[in-house]
């Protein structure tokens, strides 16, 4: 699983603030012990004492094991009185010097692999990350079906209410079976029909199990490729890597944004290269498949038609429902 750059590196920004304010706290703690209880510190400078001989003893070519072995007796007595000394005069944990994680010491990571206590922090960051952009913090749990109508339409052969409950329930599934290796979905329909909300529920929920999510608007991410492609700069290509490199990219309001020569090669570069190596999209969009060919190009629409998953969203506009209802 794979994580942004920008996402790791707030991670690791509070792992190294949760480890300096741990250390700090331990010394605030062991000054006020050292004020209130003097022999405590000279016990303290006893044990640094016996270290220091059995490290020269270890070195030193005249000394033998008896040397060494004598200091380890007399820091293992000093280090049983420290202890005495402290359950008496001191709460528990007043004096604990346990690093924050025990499994990497608070580094992050144990050897080359990234500790679980670095990844949970990714984890947070990302989905802080996705609720800003997608400005959601709903979960499929949120999601009413009443807001359909359960009439039924000829035009479909089946009631809004039936067929949203259909692509809910495929959203819902894909979501908790994501892998690496997921299905494509395009969700289509009319505005205010859920399009945006399920996206939104998706990218939480396979961000929530370890995965890295983008989720971009269509307009905001051809402006930062037009940005990271006339512009140069450093910090845009490393922001719209992103979008190749995530192990789910969700396109939301796709046919929104300015149209031009630029969009359509950007779109199929983005399409070509993610479904060549097997990463999985979510795209919503108000457009058919004519509509799609006649915006971008018929390659387009034909990669997308073949490639993805189709969710049909439909019904009233809910937004408007809600608004009268209120």
């Amino acid at each position: 699983m794979a994580y942004s750059a920008e996402a790791i590196r707030r991670a690791r920004a509070r792992l190294e603030k949760e480890k300096t304010d741990r250390e700090a706290e331990h010394q605030r703690h062991l000054q006020e012990a050292y004020s209130r209880l003097p022999q405590l510190r000279e016990l303290d400078q006893k044990i640094q004492k016996t270290m220091v001989e059995a490290v020269q003893a270890v070195f030193s070519q005249n000394a033998g094991l008896e040397v060494l072995e004598q200091a380890k007796k007399e820091n293992l007595a000093l280090q049983q009185q420290r202890e005495s000394l402290i359950q008496t005069n001191f709460a528990e944990g007043f004096l604990d010097e346990s690093p924050i994680c025990s499994k990497c010491g608070g580094n992050g990571y144990v050897g080359n692999a990234m500790c679980e206590c670095l990844q949970e922090l990714c984890r947070q960051e990302q989905k802080k990350e996705l609720s800003l952009l997608s400005g959601s913090r709903e979960t499929f749990a949120d999601f009413r079906l009443e807001y359909y109508s359960d009439q039924y339409d000829p035009k479909y052969g089946a009631s809004p209410r039936d067929i949203m409950k259909l692509t809910y329930e495929k959203c819902c599934r894909y979501a908790k079976t994501f892998t690496e290796n997921a299905d494509n979905l395009m969700f289509i329909g009319g505005t205010g029909l859920g399009k945006t909300f399920l996206s939104a529920c998706i990218a939480g929920e396979v961000a929530n199990k370890g995965y890295c999510v983008v989720y971009e608007t269509a307009s905001r991410l051809f402006s930062r490729l037009e940005q990271a492609k006339f512009t140069g700069s450093e910090e845009a290509r490393t922001q719209t890597a992103k979008y190749y490199a995530c192990d789910l990219l969700i396109l939301d309001d796709l046919g929104t944004e300015m149209p031009g020569q630029f969009v359509t090669a950007a779109l199929y570069s983005l399409l070509n290269e993610r479904l060549l190596d097997g990463k999985p999209m979510v795209i919503s969009t108000n457009l058919n498949v004519d509509e799609m060919a006649q915006r971008y190009s018929p390659q387009i629409a034909s990669r997308i038609h073949g490639e993805f998953s189709r969710l049909t969203f439909v019904g009233d506009d809910i937004r408007v429902l809600k608004n009268r209802r209120s």
